[in-house]
């Protein structure tokens, strides 16, 4: 089987009784989320092969399309040999955040830990699944796959982290504390009260985190006159909600597991791109891979910088042989 971007058909459950780390409650948390590949059960019905899929920052579950040429038959992600799911997280679109809940800024406060227990609970209560073949995670999608890692260290057989790490400090700190100052200092925004999205203030936050996507030689090249640059600079066609960046900022900005990462079990690839300016191997991929028990590191090189993840060929035949062992 080999899925294509038809394929990529959301589905939704709502969850019950939500409590975040907070102590707040929702009565009802609508999650969105992606299935596809032949599931395998065992006496109980229960689903064996699941492979859970974890988006970045600006993603959502349609962000699993950049593997879908490894979801064909030997390849890492055959679709012949696992069920795939890909969740859109808390507070992204699709599932329940401040813009979607009609509850605006009364949303909870929530973490990436929060963000791991709505999948977990999406995984096991309606998807019928009590044990991961694996967990794999980008960027953020990376914070939760450690998370993952962290809380529940024994329902997973492997663990796949790609252009992460397991904090958010410095010059990533500053990134997150400044967007939110856009948004937050900018009149419009009401203190999360507005009824009309700032415009300009999403626009701005999302000039100034295109910055840092790329290597610096790469815009020179791709932007190689002052127009060409002018017309990527100047944001994205999809509007992001404010209060929605905020929360997902904050949640962010609350995420660090540097003292629980001995807690992994599960074996763990670390996957690094030299040139990544969000995410510096030697900062954030070597360190992680160090302390982390039955791991594995494997760093390549991309112009594209953060944004090399989608060279998903440079990383097809370590993904065979980590997942083949």
């Amino acid at each position: 089987m080999e899925l294509n971007i038809t394929d990529l058909k959301p589905s939704y459950c709502t969850i019950k009784d939500f409590i975040f780390q907070s102590k707040e409650k929702l009565d009802e948390m609508e999650m969105e989320y992606f299935i596809a590949g032949k599931p395998q059960r065992d006496g109980n019905g229960k689903i064996t092969n699941g492979l859970l899929f974890l988006h970045g920052w600006s993603g959502d579950y349609s962000s699993f399309k950049r593997f879908l040429d490894f979801t064909r038959p030997g390849e890492p992600f055959d679709a012949d040999k696992y069920f795939i799911v890909s969740i859109t997280s808390m507070g992204s679109p699709g599932s329940s955040a401040p813009s979607t809940s009609g509850i605006g800024n009364d949303f909870p406060k929530y973490t990436i830990g929060d963000m791991v227990k709505a999948q977990y609970r999406v995984i096991t209560e309606y998807l019928d699944i009590e044990h991961l073949k694996g967990v794999i995670g980008t960027s953020m999608g990376g914070f939760q796959s450690l998370e993952w890692g962290v809380s529940y260290p024994d329902f997973m057989d492997f663990l796949i982290h790609l252009v992460t790490g397991p904090a958010v400090m410095g010059r990533n700190q500053g990134i997150f504390q400044f967007s939110n100052d856009l948004i937050e200092d900018h009149p419009d925004y009401m203190d999360g009260k507005y009824q009309i999205n700032p415009h300009d203030a999403v626009l701005n936050v999302s000039k100034f985190m295109f910055l840092f996507i790329f290597t610096i030689p790469y815009y020179h090249e791709a932007f190689p006159n002052k127009e060409t640059f002018n017309q990527a600079f100047s944001g994205d066609d999809e509007e992001m909600d404010a209060r929605d960046v905020v929360w997902r900022n904050n949640a962010c900005l609350s995420f660090d597991i540097r003292e629980e990462l001995h807690k992994i079990d599960a074996k763990s690839l670390i996957i690094g791109i030299d040139g990544d300016e969000y995410f510096p191997p030697e900062i954030e991929a070597i360190p992680l891979s160090n302390a982390i028990k039955n791991s594995e590191l494997f760093v390549y090189k991309s112009s594209l910088g953060h944004l090399g993840i989608n060279e998903i060929e440079k990383m097809r035949d370590v993904l065979v042989d980590f997942i083949g062992d």
